[in-house]
């Protein structure tokens, strides 16, 4: 009876985990692809960089108004759509050698991509019993790291039997693959979304829902802290500090291209180690445990990394950054879903990426132009001094006696006041 009831309560979940295993791994084969074929049109570095100032732009440009879509629409259908048409365009990608044709597509294919994370995420958290988040999310890390390792080893496998044209049109048949997935998942909103009207997309509509955003978070002032500070630690000064990664090992470590790609597997196997050992113990750490001293590790391995003058300290910082992430990304997961309304969860979390896009930006310019001015080591290590500070005051408002009830498990969503 009880492997019966196991089995009706996860039957959906692994359905979806499947999905996004799918899309995960083809993800890492069209951006391997990718950059291989700009690099072989221009033969420039900074044409395959361009690349990565697409996606934060096209963030920029579809973030301010699709929460007012992501929240009025039905998810599952969105999120078929969304796939498919990626893979459309994803197919469509070689048929031209133009740069300015795969930038305009590739920025397309990244609006998509901005407008399907908040729509999964806010059909995961209705799809997901609100005892079993720290699970699924332990799972869908696991997942994610897994397709790191696996997507590089599946791309180069296609470069050897064919083409990085190849490699696209495999990623383009995985996307659809996805989208086919999640038409067998449940329509949860067949009764409660309504469909488009001529109202949507108006600015009056889109500046009524920030407002409704900005009223939320005046409200619960703490749940935007921890937003904040989240995106600030792990996504904005990581992405700075990352972004020097390659000239780091090269001009500081003085590593070559073999050795900076086993410092890359070395991190791949400390997410994969993390995410396997966060799957064992999920039900057994508290989610505030997760984020709180996470946000600690991952910050004492980027220190560890920076302050390295050989390949074997670098190597143990990557790998207790990379592992402790898996605990970290996890348990915000979990937390984000437990404390964000459903109603506008589309809504916050375009409204996240928004800004997290804007402060990408500007973060990554600052490192990059400092880089050119100051020593490299210098300049990596005063950004992860800047991220350990935010680490730490993220670490100690998530482990504050007084927001324990933000951290535990609900029977019921949160909803708007």
């Amino acid at each position: 009876m009880k492997r019966k009831t196991w089995i009706e309560a996860w039957k959906y979940p692994i359905i979806l985990l499947f999905g996004i295993g799918i899309s995960n791994v083809g993800a890492w084969i069209y951006f391997i692809a990718l950059n291989l074929i700009v690099l072989d049109i221009t033969q420039s570095a900074l044409a395959v960089s361009a690349l990565y100032i697409l996606r934060p732009l096209a963030t920029l440009f579809t973030n301010f108004w699709s929460g007012s879509v992501i929240d009025r629409m039905n998810k599952r259908r969105m999120m078929v759509f969304l796939d498919v048409f990626r893979a459309v365009l994803i197919f469509l990608l070689p048929l031209s050698t133009s740069l300015w044709y795969i930038y305009s597509v590739v920025f397309v294919i990244n609006m998509a991509g901005s407008l399907f994370g908040p729509t999964s995420t806010t059909y995961i958290t209705k799809l997901i019993p609100p005892e079993q988040r720290q699970r699924f999310n332990s799972l869908n890390s696991l997942i994610g790291s897994g397709a790191f390792m696996i997507g590089p080893a599946v791309a180069g496998l296609l470069f050897l039997l064919g083409t990085p044209t190849f490699a696209i049109d495999i990623n383009a048949a995985a996307l659809f693959l996805s989208g086919v997935i999640t038409m067998f998942m449940p329509n949860l909103e067949k009764d409660t979304v309504t469909e488009p009207s001529e109202n949507w997309g108006t600015w009056a509509i889109i500046r009524q829902d920030w407002h409704t955003v900005i009223q939320f978070y005046r409200r619960h002032v703490y749940i935007v802290v921890i937003c904040l500070l989240y995106s600030s630690v792990m996504v904005v000064m990581a992405s700075a500090v990352d972004s020097l990664e390659a000239t780091f090992a090269k001009v500081v470590l003085q590593l070559s291209e073999s050795d900076y790609g086993v410092l890359v597997s070395i991190a791949g196997a400390g997410i994969i180690v993390g995410a396997s050992v966060n799957t064992l113990v999920v039900k057994k750490i508290a989610t505030s445990y997760m984020i709180g001293f996470g946000t600690l590790g991952v910050c004492a391995g980027y220190l560890i990394y920076a302050s390295s003058a050989s390949f074997l300290v670098a190597a143990i910082g990557f790998f207790v950054l990379a592992f402790c992430l898996a605990f970290v990304n996890s348990g915000f997961s979990t937390f984000y879903q437990n404390n964000i309304p459903i109603e506008i969860m589309g809504r916050v979390g375009s409204v996240n990426g928004f800004i997290e896009a804007i402060l990408i930006m500007m973060t990554t310019f600052a490192v990059g132009v400092a880089a050119d001015l100051i020593p490299i080591q210098l300049v990596v290590i005063t950004g992860v001094i800047i991220m350990t500070l935010l680490g730490i005051l993220l670490s100690v408002c998530i482990l504050l006696p007084s927001k324990t009830r933000y951290f535990e498990v609900l029977t019921n969503g949160m909803k708007v006041d």
